[in-house]
């Protein structure tokens, strides 16, 4: 798969990224607004690991976001099982390089309509912790709407915080 966008192109990650991976993951800025699952440092084997790991998913829901010919975010989400089936987790990062400039609303807006054509698919959802605002934006502005906030609900850096929850139907 690859969509080819205004600012950036989704692409499936490729072994010829692992640097760039890491150079663009390594961010303590970006650490903090994702999962304890996304390492910190950010490594090269780690990098390495994500890729074999993100390329041998059966369908390949993780991808590459690419600026200027480099890897420099990522974008997947994790479909769900059981009675949840039909509802898919969104998650995204982009380096800090590239903060502010409409990548990630772009890239979330066509991503969203991909999955939702690729997928059996009624619901896409995405949370964000409180502190992060402009993620939450990112949300809104790719036709998000907010549906609930779950108190306390994370912690990040020995920091407590709120899990704000957007949705998108089709």
């Amino acid at each position: 798969m690859e969509l080819k966008l205004t600012r950036s192109t989704i692409r499936e990650w490729r072994s010829s990224d692992e640097a760039s991976l890491a150079r663009h993951a390594n961010n303590h800025k970006i650490w903090q607004n994702v999962r304890d699952a996304f390492p910190h440092p950010y490594t090269t084997k780690d990098a390495a690991d994500w890729i074999k790991k993100a390329s041998s998913e059966d369908p390949i829901t993780s991808f590459a976001i690419e600026v200027d010919g480099a890897a420099v975010g990522g974008i997947g989400v994790c479909v769900q099982g059981d009675i949840f089936r039909r509802s898919a987790e969104l998650g995204y990062w982009l380096s800090e390089e590239y903060w502010g400039r409409g990548i990630v609303t772009e890239a979330v807006r066509v991503f969203v309509e991909w999955a939702f054509a690729n997928f059996d698919l009624s619901r896409i959802y995405a949370g964000v912790f409180d502190w992060n605002p402009a993620s939450a934006r990112v949300l809104e502005k790719a036709g998000f709407e907010f549906e609930g906030r779950m108190k306390k609900a994370v912690i990040k850096d020995d920091r407590i915080g709120d899990e704000l929850i957007y949705a998108i139907t089709r």
